[in-house]
């Protein structure tokens, strides 16, 4: 609990939380007297008129979620855009998070990440969702529940192969855990040991073959564009006779994934370089 916090909570006219039980436990522990009122999926189209209400008559109401950081898959977002759009001020409070504080310590790469929240409770809506992710190179982060988590992982095992992956338990709290593996072996453990507490599964995004290095520069290997070299062939006279050998390997290669030096060797087979070498990519100052 952060200082600012305290101070939002103290001042608030009006506290929304999902479980008034919950919140009231919070607040008593740090000697803080407040209004709560229920603020849920339930209820939440009838108590927005009501809280705009207030606003307008210069109340000041904080929102609260059970665990974890409001509004990360919590209800809550209608309200915001509404309170916006009638011109009040809405801030954020952060409080722990378990999205950044699974990312941080499960070992996977962070520079791409997709939340998707909790997966779809249909089990053929599930299985859909997860193959639409097989290409995906983010980070996928999921939420899921203690009885799900081995279905889930089998399932996602089943769509995606077996992908480095982490289940990240009870974090900030007094029983955290983080289990790290392949989604099959993940599957395998939660299958037999349902586990408590709230759940964060991440999982390895798409990572494409990486191309193997040869010592034969006229190699073409496979690229993202998959041209055969019967295509490369007819492609490149025209590409070099327009832009040069240099520049049209450049293009080939951004377009293949394959080494621009392979596409120029294969250009000067094709009689398409200079004879004196001035288009070589090993003189242009971007090869």
């Amino acid at each position: 609990m952060t200082t600012r916090a305290l101070e939002v909570l103290a001042a608030a006219d009006l506290v929304l939380c999902e479980d008034t039980r919950t919140t009231g436990r919070l607040l008593s522990h740090w000697g803080i007297r407040a209004k709560l009122v229920p603020y849920h999926d339930h209820n939440a189209a009838r108590m927005r008129p009501e809280v705009l209400r207030r606003l307008d008559e210069g109340a000041r109401v904080a929102l609260v979620s059970d665990a974890g950081t409001p509004l990360v898959s919590d209800p809550g977002y209608k309200l915001v855009r509404a309170v916006a759009a009638a011109g009040h001020q809405v801030r954020a409070v952060p409080g722990p998070s378990a999205l950044t504080a699974a990312l941080s310590i499960a070992g996977l790469p962070t520079d791409r990440v997709l939340f998707l929240g909790f997966p779809p409770a249909k089990a053929g809506e599930r299985m859909r969702s997860f193959r639409r992710l097989a290409g995906e190179p983010a980070t996928l982060v999921f939420y899921d529940s203690p009885n799900r988590i081995a279905r889930t992982l089998a399932e996602l095992a089943e769509a995606l192969g077996p992908r480095p992956a982490a289940v990240a338990r009870e974090l900030t709290k007094l029983f955290e855990e983080v289990v790290r593996g392949t989604l099959p072996e993940l599957a395998a453990r939660f299958e037999a040991a349902t586990p408590k507490g709230e759940i964060v599964l991440l999982v390895e995004g798409h990572r494409a073959p990486e191309a193997t290095e040869t010592d034969d520069d006229d190699a073409l290997p496979a690229g993202p564009g998959r041209l055969d070299a019967g295509a490369v062939d007819k492609l490149l006279p025209p590409l070099v006779k327009a832009m040069g050998a240099a520049r049209a390997a450049r293009l080939l290669a951004e377009i293949t994934g394959s080494p621009r030096r392979a596409f120029y060797a294969r250009a000067a087979a094709l009689g398409g370089a200079s004879d004196d070498g001035a288009d070589d990519p090993q003189d242009d100052p971007a090869a």
